[in-house]
């Protein structure tokens, strides 16, 4: 089933390529608008938006992910109620 959700473009060009980038960047965040991939992989997530905003501008919206095989999932427990 395919996903018509916002970034659903993005995120299918990020699955298509996920091993290989993982293999070759792993960690490192790459900026991606539509089916087009700005040049490079950036070592923070700061140099990979900077590096989005000067390829695809600010009129549009573009996607930072960071690249791993399996990502991390974080749990956010809350403790008592106030």
């Amino acid at each position: 089933m395919a996903s018509t959700g916002l970034f659903s473009t993005e995120l299918m060009v990020f699955e298509e390529h996920r091993q290989e980038w993982s293999r070759s960047h792993p960690g490192e965040y790459v900026a991606i608008q539509d089916d087009v991939v700005a040049e490079g992989f950036f070592g923070t997530y700061a140099e990979a938006f900077k590096a989005g905003l000067q390829k695809f501008g600010v009129r549009r919206s573009f996607l930072v992910k960071q690249v791993w095989v399996n990502e991390p999932v974080y749990f956010v427990e809350q403790h008592g109620s106030r």
